[in-house]
């Protein structure tokens, strides 16, 4: 197919103005995406935007198998209630349950599914 550009489930993109390191997320635009590297703000970096990663959560956050996530981007972890401006509703599934005490959760990524909390 002449017209394919990619697979896509890694992109390049401007890092964010507090810079971005590896394995860190942060948003773009609708997309949780997860630095490769680390790189200074306004530089280019790869960032994957699809696979399942282990995120921190809120430790207090009870979440099942196939609840949809919300990154907190204030705290920089995943949430299941109570978001707030700026943060990225429904960026992810979680793919494994996480109970309350517990500090991370493994999040299935779903480009294309995410909005910024107005």
């Amino acid at each position: 197919m002449l017209n394919a550009h990619s697979i896509a489930d890694t992109i390049t993109v401007p890092a964010p103005s507090g810079g971005a390191t590896s394995g860190v997320p942060f948003i773009v635009g609708t997309l949780l995406a997860i630095p490769v590297t680390d790189a200074a703000a306004g530089e280019d970096v790869a960032v994957q935007i699809e696979r399942a990663f282990t995120l921190p959560k809120l430790s207090t956050a009870v979440i099942a198998a196939g609840d949809k996530l919300i990154w907190d981007v204030s705290a920089g972890q995943v949430i299941v209630a109570s978001a707030a401006t700026g943060d990225l509703n429904n960026f992810g599934v979680a793919i494994a349950a996480a109970g309350n005490g517990t500090t991370t959760c493994v999040a299935k990524l779903t480009p294309g599914s995410g909005s910024v909390q107005a």
